[in-house]
């Protein structure tokens, strides 16, 4: 089984054409870092994710987890990652029920405890029979998201995690990702929310035009100190 203690991007590139959404981006994380990715709309940030997930190849550099390339870890180190996208991979006409098991049993998973458990801390215990496609935005949300936590991943990888929550959800997902990275996961997320990043966050990635310009801790003058580093990139 992979272990997943580090991960590990060495001079890492991205092209689509000749765009470049990452140029020579060098960032490790470990084990109960919990680093959020911030930085203006087009920076490269969710293109890091994809390529953090092996869903985007490097156009050069590498993508090391614990020392070893994902094309030597094979399906076991994809069994160790959990994602949530832009597209949050539900089915609208199942209900939250049903697509939970169906990812549960996709990961071998005992569909009643994990689905059940996912309900409850997405708070959708009481709708869990609906249609999904008939909820708010923050509920599908909330639903992703413990649809991307089901097999307990190693590495969390979220995109926006936030987007559409109001703010008693924003907290309990804050109180949940903390809990992930405490308990030993490596979580990475992209966020355009500076409050979000400031409480949430051990580390603070700064991207700009898909260069990693700062790596910083989170906390305190997040603001101040990220507005100092983009006014100069």
């Amino acid at each position: 089984m992979v272990q997943l203690d580090q991960v590990q991007l060495v001079d890492v590139s991205r092209h689509f054409g000749r765009r470049r959404a990452v140029s020579h981006v060098t960032l490790t994380a470990s084990r109960g870092d919990l680093v959020a990715l911030v930085g203006p709309n087009g920076a490269g940030k969710s293109t890091l994710l994809g390529m953090l997930a092996t869903l985007v190849t490097p156009t050069s550099g590498t993508i090391r987890y614990d020392g070893r390339e994902a094309r030597s870890l094979g399906a076991g180190l994809r069994a160790q990652i959990g994602l949530l996208a832009h597209d949050l991979h539900l089915y609208a006409e199942l209900s939250a029920r049903q697509n939970l098991t169906l990812f549960a049993r996709l990961y071998g998973l005992d569909a009643g405890t994990s689905v059940e458990n996912a309900l409850q801390a997405a708070g959708l215990s009481e709708r869990a029979d609906e249609d999904v496609g008939r909820y708010s935005r923050g509920m599908r949300q909330r639903l992703a998201i413990e649809r991307a936590l089901l097999h307990r991943p190693k590495l969390v990888l979220l995109d926006e995690p936030f987007t559409g929550l109001d703010d008693q959800a924003a907290r309990l997902v804050t109180e949940r990702l903390k809990a992930l990275a405490a308990d030993g996961a490596i979580v990475l997320l992209a966020t355009h929310d500076l409050e979000v990043a400031a409480d949430l966050a051990t580390r603070v990635a700064v991207v700009v035009g898909g260069r990693l310009i700062a790596d910083e801790s989170g906390g305190h003058d997040l603001r101040r100190r990220y507005r100092a580093v983009v006014g100069n990139a």
